[in-house]
């Protein structure tokens, strides 16, 4: 069968597909990925084919619009709160998920979000590459709902690649129920609205898999998932981190407990930038009685002076090389790092913020006992973080739960062995001869 996965143009949402990719290449399928033209190098480095759609993604320039979007998406309401706040697809406190709440919500992530990532010219270029190469089915990114409307144009089945915890999924159950108390005339939906007429331009209109998917692909452990009555499909997380070279240091083993400190590579290139302050980092990990390794560009060293002799910095190095040497890692909750730490076995200090899904992701690694999170809101205070390490570094409970969930992980399907299971969900749900 024929495969399209689609993609937003960040390297790390992408890294997460590689390993199906090449499992159904390798069983024999034929595989494309399409993307913003930002992303055509990535993809092609890991050996798969890639169709730019829409024009380029540009982040840079993005987060400037996401701000812009996010401004006048709250006008649009009648007492606008501050715009940030209608974007806390993790908010689960029952007195704030009223109604107003829930439809600002959609209102900004549609106009900011989903609307931004799926442009008008990108999902004209999509449906027209699906309706060219006529896919079996087509892999999404869940910010990526343009793949959807693409696979219902060519009559393909389609299935959610998750890239983090199902916030879209979850949010959605809660303001459909929010919508069904309401007299008819007051349902506004503006996913809906914006989904349906985006695929009435192609002859077809909302449906609710649009939104989540004929069914959903989600490489977590099941013990770190929130509860949604979807159709779930678990595969292993396999670590692709991309091309790259083991440096010559990382092939002895260290001579002492090492410690990794990542702040990955989403807040790089998609987020804006650090959301905790470097040098207090370093001032935290540089008293450690360990070796600290950290990965650390050019730029977010620019407001470093000295760097503690026990830190190593490099600009990057494969975390799936590194991890199984290390002891602990401390980053800053984003889930391709999260996985990577999952998939090692490796004890983890968050320290985290409230983008998108970091906060209930470091709150499920704690309640898991696998890691720790710093506590409260501000400026990092250099003192607990290096205490939390300390703790997790000299508890041996952390490296058991580690474990635990590396075990839990590596017991759902591989991608190779998820191959079969795809082929009869797609002869299921694909809509043409």
């Amino acid at each position: 069968m024929r495969v399209l996965f689609v993609t937003l143009a960040a390297s790390p949402h992408f890294h997460v597909q590689v390993p199906l990719a090449w499992a159904l290449r390798t069983a024999g399928h034929e595989v494309r990925v399409a993307s913003q033209p930002d992303l055509m190098d990535t993809i092609n480095a890991a050996g798969l084919p890639a169709t730019p759609v829409g024009p380029r993604l540009a982040q840079d320039e993005s987060v400037e619009e996401l701000r812009r979007r996010q401004e006048k998406a709250a006008e649009r309401l009648a007492e606008p709160p501050d715009a940030q706040e209608l974007m806390r697809m993790a908010e689960d406190r029952p007195e704030l998920l009223t109604p107003d709440f829930l439809d600002g919500l959609f209102t900004v992530m549609t106009s900011a979000i989903f609307q931004n990532f799926s442009a008008e010219e990108t999902v004209d270029d999509l449906v027209g590459l699906a309706r060219r190469w006529r896919p079996d089915l087509v892999v999404w990114d869940t910010l990526m709902m343009g793949g959807a409307i693409a696979a219902r144009a060519s009559g393909a089945a389609h299935a959610r690649l998750l890239y983090g915890l199902d916030l879209v999924g979850t949010m959605r159950e809660r303001h459909l129920a929010s919508l069904a108390g309401r007299a008819p005339e007051l349902r506004e939906d503006p996913l809906a609205e914006w989904l349906g007429w985006t695929a009435a331009r192609y002859g077809g209109g909302f449906t609710e898999d649009l939104v989540t998917g004929q069914w959903t692909l989600d490489p977590a452990p099941a013990s770190l998932r929130p509860p949604t009555a979807l159709p779930w499909v678990p595969v292993r997380h396999v670590p692709y981190n991309g091309r790259s070279v083991v440096p010559e240091w990382l092939r002895e083993a260290p001579s002492r407990r090492r410690v990794c400190l990542t702040l990955g590579l989403s807040f790089r290139e998609v987020m804006g930038g650090d959301q905790a302050s470097i040098p207090d980092l370093l001032t935290a990990l540089g008293e450690l009685d360990a070796e600290v390794v950290a990965t650390l560009d050019a730029g977010q060293l620019a407001e470093v002076g000295q760097v503690p002799e026990n830190v190593r910095v490099v600009d990057f190095v494969p975390l799936d090389a590194l991890l199984p040497s290390c002891s602990a890692i401390v980053h800053q909750g984003g889930f391709g790092t999260v996985q990577n730490a999952l998939a090692h076995g490796v004890p983890q200090v968050v320290v985290p913020n409230d983008l998108w899904d970091i906060y209930p992701r470091a709150e499920l690694i704690e309640r898991s006992g696998a890691g720790v999170r710093l506590s409260g809101t501000g400026p990092l205070r250099p003192a607990e973080l290096r205490e939390l390490v300390a703790r997790v570094l000299d508890d041996p409970s952390y490296a058991r739960n580690a474990a635990r969930l590396r075990d839990e992980m590596r017991a759902a399907p591989s991608p190779a062995e998820l191959v079969p299971r795809l082929q009869e969900l797609t002869e299921l749900h694909r809509s043409r001869d």
